[in-house]
């Protein structure tokens, strides 16, 4: 039997006594992500009733998990839709609409377009990763290209006045990033939630109220 890393060994201790993954099983919430969302929606009550939102990046479905509630909560008269994405599958959630596929591809992405059907998105969201080799001359341009088609989604497909929040990496390109972001929305903060490991070099840019136009 193989013996695991000091590396893993370190991981998996920190993992097990963190205390979101504790509040996370005991509330019965597939990823302690949730909290990181929780954190960063509730602070500018992002959500509103009848909402559309489109995930991507969903699995294993911590923030779809908690979208579904709070806008069933909300409002159940006014549902509004949750439209996920992953190249990784995920078990069911009800009212989520769940599509596997790799959104780098363009058959994937036109499946999300469909899916959307011409309906303007009140807000987008991208947790979406490559897989970290934990080389950041490899990591971090697989990050950016992700991140740069989420962007190119939302500048499609959002709604005027719209919200976009997407997990970035600190690193080569995060700055002209950001300066783009500012070209299309009237408000962008960068933001690190409490559950965000403080080791880790993600953040997350929230960008509010998206322009009739770049400037």
């Amino acid at each position: 039997m193989a013996t695991r890393s000091k590396s893993s060994q370190r991981w998996l201790k920190e993992h097990f006594s963190d205390p979101f993954v504790k509040k996370a099983k005991a509330e019965g919430l597939r990823s302690r992500a949730a909290y990181k969302l929780e954190e960063l929606v509730e602070r500018d009550r992002l959500l509103k009733p009848g909402m559309i939102v489109v995930d991507l990046g969903a699995a294993p479905g911590g923030w779809s998990q908690w979208l579904r509630s709070e806008l069933d909560r909300l409002n159940p008269r006014q549902p509004g839709r949750v439209i996920a994405l992953d190249i990784l599958d995920m078990p069911g959630l009800a009212g989520v609409e769940f599509i596997l596929g790799d959104f780098r591809e363009d058959e994937v992405l036109a499946q999300l377009e469909t899916r959307v059907g011409g309906q303007p998105v009140d807000l987008v969201l991208s947790d979406m990763a490559p897989n970290m080799s934990g080389v950041d001359a490899v990591d971090l341009p697989r990050a950016m290209h992700l991140s740069e088609l989420a962007m190119d989604f939302a500048d499609r497909h959002l709604k005027v006045d719209g919200t976009f929040l997407i997990k970035l990496f600190q690193g080569v390109g995060f700055d002209d990033y950001v300066r783009e972001l500012r070209r299309r929305y009237a408000k962008v903060s960068i933001r690190k939630p409490a559950a965000s490991r403080k080791r880790s070099p993600e953040v997350y840019a929230l960008a509010q109220g998206k322009k009739a136009a770049m400037t």
